[in-house]
C-alpha cells in the first residue's frame, strides 16, 4: 500500500502523506467533493481534480497489486517462483509487463511445443540453439521414435522448431522490446474487406488508410474499429517499409528477434534453420498477439480520450448559466401534433398546459397566438423556452410575432432539448406526472433545464444527453464511472436547495443515494419544509455518516440559522460562533458585510480541528453564502430571416450557441435545424493543440459561413471572422477535410438518433462546409510529423 501512495504521490507532484491522507479518507467511504471541500487540512488542499486522477490511479494499481499477488502464487505452487522471477514479478510496474513475465507459467492446454517436449525432443532444440555449427538433419536422426510419431527428420525438426517458437515467444524481455518498437514506429492499417465497397461507402476513407500508431487521434480509431466489426474493414498493425524493400528482406521485428537471441547466419549447418525459426516466431506467434496487444491498447486510449470529450462536454452543459426562478413557459415544437405548451411557476410546479397549431399543416396563427397571450398575462410569465427541435425556428418566429403583436414582456431562448424525450418516457417523469402526456412532460422539462439546466439535466442518464463522441463505442462501463463523477462534481459544486430539489438531484448529493433520496422527498411531503440542517438526522436511514457528507451541500433558504443557507458545514458552526463572539457581533449581522469579513485574520479562530484553509473557506462563504459559481446567463441571438440551411449564405456572420466541442472542432447551432462545423484549424489565429482552449460547450460564440452545401445538410464555420468563404493560406480556412467531416457526421448522427428521439435538430453532417479545410489540416498533420 505505502508503496503505491508513494507511486501516486510522484505521479501527481504532492506529498506522499496527502496521498496516503485522501486515501484513508476514499476507503471510509467519504467521497471527493467532501474531501476537497471539507477536508483540506487532512489532505493538504488536494483539488477535486488531484482527487478525481487518484481515486482512478488507486482503483488501477489496486487491481495490478491483486494481479500481482495472484502471478505470484501460482508461479509459487507450480515450484517454478525463483528469486530473481519473484524480483521481476515485483518490480513490474504495468499490466502488460506482469502478463509478459507471467506467459511463460500461464495455465494453457497442451501445445505443440509441449508435445515436442514430451516426445523428447527438448535436447536437440537446445542443441541446435546452442550449437549452430551442428548438422540439423543429422542430429535429428538421433531422436526417431516411434512411440511419439517421430519417424524422419522433418518430424523432429519441426518439434525442435515448435520448442524454440514458443520459448522466444514467451521471452518477456523480447517482448517489451518488440512492444515498444512497435508503439514507436507502428502503423496501423485499415482494408476494405473484398467485395463491401459499396456497403461500406460511409467508411470510403479507411479503404485504404495507413496512421501512426502512436499520434492517432480518438475519433478516427474508433472509426475505423466501428467498420471492423460492422465487417467493412480489416485492421491490423504494421511497419511501413521503404519503397525499394525486396519482399525477401526480413521483418525489422524479425530482425530484433534473431538480434535477442544472438542469431544470425554466418554460413554455418544449422544458421538457416535457425533464421526459419525466428520468422516462424515472428509471423505465427508473436505478430498476431502484438498486434492484438497494440490494438487493445489504441482502443483503450481512444475511449479515454472521447470519454474526456464526453466529460469535458457534460460539465460544461450541467454548469451552464440557469435563467433563474422565474414564471416560465416551455414549449415542445411540432409541424402535424403541434407544439406543446406548459407553464410552470418559478420554482418549476406545473401551472398549465395545453397545446397550439401555429404552423403548418394547420397554420392557426391568430388562435395559437391568443392562447400563448393569455398564458403570459395569466401567469406573469418572464422566460419562454423552445425546444430545438422540430418547427423550432418556425416556432420561434411565431412567438417573437406574438411578443410583439401583444408587447408582452417574457424573453424568448432557444434551449437545447436533448435527451428530454428520454425523460419524458422515464420511470421518475411517469411517476411525477402520472395524467399527462409524454409530449407535455418533454416541455415541462425544456422550461424547467432553462430555469436550472443541472437541476433538470440530472434527471437524464448522462450519456443520452447528446454531448459525446462515439458513447455507444466505448466501455460503458467506464463512461458510467466517468460522468457519474461529473454529475457528483457538478451537483455539489453548485450545491442543492433542500426543500425544493428532486430526488434524482438529491440522489447525487455527496453521502446520498437513490433510497436515502426519495425518503428526504417523503420526509418533506409529509412533514413540510425543512427549517434546519439537523431534522436531516430525522429523515429514515439517513445516518451519521451520511450526514456529515451530505449537509454542507444541502442548503435551505429562510432557515432558523442562517449559516444553514450557506455552504459552511455544520460541524464549523463552531467557528463561526467565534468570529461572532470575539468580535461582539451577532451571527445574523456577519453575513455578506464585506467590508468587516475583509479585515478578519484566518489564523485568529483556527483550533486543531480546523486551520487556515477551512477558516478562509467560511469567511468566503460568510461574505456570500450559498453563492452559484455558474456563469451569468446570456442566450445567442439568431438571425431574423434566417431559419433553414437554404437561408444561409458564406460571409455571413452570425451567433449562436456551440453545442458539441470535439478533439477536432466545435459544432454550433446557429438556428438552422443544422449544426454548423467549426474544424479546429479554423478556431484561432494562433495554433492551438484541443478546440477546449476556445471555447466550450454552451459558449456564446460569433461565427462566419464559409461553406454551405444544401444537398447533403453540411455547413463550415470559422471563429475567425477576417476569413473569406474559399481563401486558402495562413489564415484561410483551407480546403477538403472530407475525412474529418465526414467523420463528424457519422457520430453525430448517431448520437442524435439516440439522444433526441424526436427527430429534431441535426448535428453536423457531411464534410461539415469542411470542404475548404483539408489543405490546412494536412499541412499541419505535415509540419506535426
Amino acid at each position: 500500500m505505502l508503496d503505491i501512495n508513494n507511486r501516486i504521490a510522484e505521479e501527481l507532484g504532492v506529498r506522499p502523506q496527502q496521498v496516503t491522507a485522501a486515501v484513508g479518507l476514499l476507503d471510509e467511504g467519504a467521497t471527493v467533493p467532501f474531501i476537497a471541500r471539507y477536508r483540506k487540512e487532512v489532505t493538504g488542499e488536494l483539488d477535486d481534480s488531484q482527487l478525481r486522477n487518484l481515486e482512478e490511479r488507486l482503483r488501477y494499481l489496486r487491481e495490478m497489486e491483486d494481479r500481482r499477488a495472484a502471478i505470484l502464487k501460482s508461479i509459487d505452487e507450480q515450484g517454478k517462483l525463483t528469486p530473481e522471477l519473484a524480483g521481476q514479478i515485483n518490480e513490474a510496474d504495468t499490466k502488460n509487463r506482469l502478463e509478459d513475465l507471467y506467459l511463460p507459467y500461464k495455465p494453457k492446454r497442451r501445445t505443440k511445443g509441449q508435445i515436442a517436449i514430451e516426445a523428447g525432443l527438448e535436447p536437440l532444440a537446445d542443441a541446435l540453439f546452442e550449437n549452430p555449427g551442428l548438422n540439423p538433419e543429422e542430429e535429428a536422426q538421433k531422436y526417431f521414435n516411434d512411440e511419439h510419431d517421430i519417424k524422419d527428420t522433418k518430424a523432429a525438426l519441426d518439434g525442435a522448431k515448435f520448442i524454440l517458437m514458443e520459448r522466444f515467444a514467451e521471452d518477456a524481455e523480447l517482448l517489451g522490446k518488440l512492444r515498444d518498437f512497435l508503439q514507436k514506429e507502428g502503423q496501423v492499417q485499415a482494408k476494405v474487406m473484398n467485395g463491401k465497397e459499396e456497403e461500406g461507402a460511409k467508411f470510403r476513407d479507411y479503404f485504404e488508410h495507413n496512421e501512426d500508431w502512436s499520434n492517432m487521434p480518438s475519433h478516427r480509431a474508433l472509426a475505423i474499429f466501428r467498420g471492423r466489426n460492422e465487417g467493412i474493414l480489416s485492421m491490423g498493425v504494421g511497419i511501413e517499409q521503404p519503397e525499394d524493400a525486396s519482399p525477401l528482406d526480413s521483418h525489422p521485428c524479425e530482425s530484433m528477434v534473431a538480434s535477442h537471441f544472438k542469431i544470425e547466419d554466418q554460413g554455418r549447418a544449422a544458421d538457416k534453420w535457425l533464421r526459419e525459426v525466428v520468422r516462424w516466431t515472428w509471423r505465427i506467434k508473436l505478430l498476431t498477439s502484438l498486434e492484438t496487444d497494440l490494438l487493445g491498447n489504441l482502443r483503450e486510449r481512444a475511449e479515454e480520450e472521447a470519454i474526456s470529450v464526453f466529460a469535458r462536454n457534460l460539465k460544461d452543459l450541467l454548469l451552464a448559466a440557469p435563467a433563474g426562478q422565474k414564471a416560465t413557459i416551455g414549449l415542445d415544437p411540432g409541424l402535424r401534433t403541434g407544439v406543446k405548451v406548459a407553464v410552470v411557476d418559478s420554482t418549476g410546479k406545473v401551472l398549465d398546459h395545453t397545446a397550439i397549431y401555429p404552423n403548418p399543416p394547420q397554420n392557426r396563427t391568430r388562435e395559437s397566438a391568443q392562447v400563448l397571450a393569455a398564458l403570459c398575462a395569466k401567469y406573469n410569465v418572464e422566460l419562454i423556452a423552445i425546444g430545438n427541435g422540430t418547427a423550432s425556428r418556425e416556432t420561434d418566429k411565431f412567438v417573437g410575432d406574438t411578443l410583439k403583436t401583444y408587447k408582452l414582456p417574457a424573453q424568448k431562448v432557444m434551449v437545447n432539448e436533448s435527451g428530454a424525450s428520454i425523460y419524458s418516457a422515464s420511470e421518475f417523469a411517469a411517476r411525477e406526472f402520472p395524467d399527462l402526456d409524454v409530449t407535455i412532460r418533454g416541455a415541462i422539462s425544456i422550461a424547467r433545464r432553462l430555469q436550472d439546466p443541472l437541476a433538470e439535466l440530472v434527471k437524464i442518464e448522462p450519456k443520452s444527453i447528446g454531448v459525446g463522441q462515439y458513447q455507444h463505442d466505448v466501455s460503458q462501463t467506464e463512461l458510467a464511472r466517468q460522468l457519474d463523477a461529473v454529475v457528483e462534481d457538478c451537483v455539489n459544486g453548485v450545491g442543492a436547495e433542500l426543500n425544493s430539489a428532486s430526488a434524482p438531484l438529491l440522489a447525487r448529493v455527496s453521502g446520498l443515494n437513490q433510497s436515502i433520496a426519495n425518503n428526504i422527498v417523503t420526509f418533506r411531503d409529509a412533514n413540510g419544509a425543512f427549517t434546519s440542517r439537523k431534522q436531516l438526522k430525522d429523515v429514515p436511514r439517513l445516518g451519521p455518516k451520511a450526514f456529515e457528507q451530505a449537509a454542507g451541500f444541502l442548503r435551505i433558504h429562510g432557515a432558523e440559522n442562517p449559516l444553514d443557507a450557506s455552504g459552511v458545514h455544520p460541524e464549523a458552526y463552531e467557528v463561526v460562533k467565534r468570529i461572532a463572539v470575539k468580535n461582539g457581533r451577532e451571527i445574523n449581522s456577519l453575513v455578506g458585510d464585506s467590508g468587516f469579513l475583509r479585515k478578519l485574520n484566518p489564523a485568529d479562530y483556527t483550533c486543531d480541528k480546523f486551520g487556515i484553509p477551512t477558516v478562509k473557506d467560511i469567511i468566503s462563504e460568510l461574505d456570500k453564502p450559498g453563492r452559484d459559481p455558474r456563469p451569468e446567463f446570456k442566450t445567442a441571438k439568431f438571425e431574423d430571416g434566417v431559419e433553414e440551411i437554404k437561408d444561409l449564405r458564406p460571409g455571413m456572420i452570425l451567433e449562436g450557441t456551440a453545442t458539441n466541442v470535439t478533439n477536432f472542432g466545435a459544432f454550433v447551432d446557429i438556428g438552422v435545424h443544422q449544426d454548423g462545423l467549426v474544424h479546429i484549424s479554423a478556431m484561432s489565429d494562433k495554433f492551438i493543440k484541443d478546440p477546449s482552449e476556445v471555447v466550450k460547450a454552451g459558449d456564446i460564440v460569433k461565427v462566419k459561413v464559409m461553406e454551405v452545401d444544401v444537398a447533403r445538410k453540411r455547413i463550415g464555420l470559422s471563429m475567425r471572422l477576417t476569413d473569406e468563404p474559399g481563401e486558402a493560406g495562413d489564415k484561410g480556412v483551407a480546403k477538403g477535410n472530407h475525412r474529418e467531416s465526414r467523420q463528424a457526421q457519422r457520430y453525430n448522427s448517431q448520437n442524435n438518433k439516440q439522444s433526441n428521439q424526436r427527430g429534431g435538430r441535426g448535428s453536423q453532417g457531411g464534410n461539415g462546409g469542411m470542404g475548404s479545410m483539408g489543405d490546412l489540416l494536412k499541412a499541419a498533420m505535415a509540419k506535426k510529423k
